[in-house]
């Protein structure tokens, strides 16, 4: 990836830490602000998340300088942004890269009909850069094995439980995310309450106890990147491309190992729902150096197979 994200941005005074500091930024026309920041939403409740109806996308974010807030909107093809809170240099020297400044998706040439017909569609689709490695893989490892509804639920109620308010005027309800340490120190019991099974607590704390140098990462490119996450026991394939595609805005870090997505691949460009992840890698090496922003175009294409098993039955482990 080109570029690199800053590690210690310049500093900008925030008095009290609720002083807003603006930043403005040329952008592209196109850019769609909810496709390009919505992979970084845990759910409609997420509460380190927040779109408001006067299409400004709100995060609560814990940076290498502490807690900040980031609200930021795109209008006649510039970039709005204020920030609040100890992290707000840091959010605000990233801005470029959060909405897709390193990304190049000329880079991208469509050798399917269903893809190029979304990727003409959807223009406005770039990859995030977050430069942040824990915010994207803790709610990875949560989602492991459970439905989605689960794993956002556990999210939110270990943010809302061991997290903080976000700095400043955000939306209420906001919060950003616990830091490292206070991850270790959540007893067993809470985890279950969280519906959290013991295999994913042990893997986050195992995580968060090595976060700095899991932080590295998000300055290394793609397999260097994951190659150091999977050094983490209980973190695969799944987990550590989830979470590089957000953190290093990584284009060719596709996922593997997920229930639904090479059967979704599969019935798009070969019609074939038994797709396995080694035929999907397949179906999918026309575009390597991009297979993960192909992926998707296929999943925003909105072409999936139609549903022959029962959807996954969600489980709560709190009544056992």
């Amino acid at each position: 990836m080109a570029g690199r994200f800053p590690p210690r941005p310049t500093r900008t005074t925030v008095r009290g830490g609720h002083l807003p500091v603006p930043r403005s930024l040329d952008t592209a026309r196109d850019l769609d602000l909810g496709l390009t920041l919505g992979p970084l939403r845990r759910g409609p409740a997420d509460p380190t998340f927040r779109a408001t109806p006067d299409g400004s996308v709100w995060r609560a974010s814990r940076t290498p300088d502490g807690p900040g807030t980031l609200r930021v909107r795109v209008v006649g093809g510039r970039a709005e942004a204020e920030a609040w809170g100890p992290g707000a240099a840091w959010l605000l020297d990233g801005l470029p890269a959060l909405l897709g400044a390193e990304d190049d998706p000329t880079a991208f040439v469509p050798r399917h009909k269903l893809i190029l017909a979304t990727h003409r569609r959807r223009p406005g689709l770039r990859l995030t850069r977050t430069g942040l490695v824990l915010e994207s893989l803790i709610p990875s490892v949560l989602e492991q094995k459970v439905t989605t509804h689960e794993a956002y639920g556990s999210w939110r109620v270990l943010v809302r439980k061991y997290g903080e308010p976000a700095p400043g005027p955000a939306p209420e309800g906001m919060y950003v995310m616990p830091d490292a340490r206070t991850w270790t120190q959540i007893p067993s019991w809470e985890w279950h309450r969280a519906n959290v099974d013991g295999k994913r607590s042990a893997t986050i704390v195992r995580a968060a106890r090595v976060a700095a140098r899991l932080e590295e990462a998000a300055l290394m490119d793609g397999p260097a990147a994951r190659a150091r996450v999977e050094l983490v026991p209980g973190i695969g394939p799944w987990t550590s491309a989830e979470t590089i595609q957000r953190s290093n805005g990584a284009p060719d870090e596709v996922t593997t190992g997920d229930l639904h997505l090479p059967g979704i691949v599969g019935w798009a460009l070969a019609g074939d729902r038994t797709t396995d992840d080694e035929a999907m890698l397949t179906l999918l090496s026309p575009y390597t150096g991009q297979r993960h922003r192909a992926a998707r175009l296929i999943l925003l294409s909105g072409r999936v197979p139609p549903r022959r098993a029962p959807r996954m039955t969600p489980g709560d482990i709190t009544s056992i």
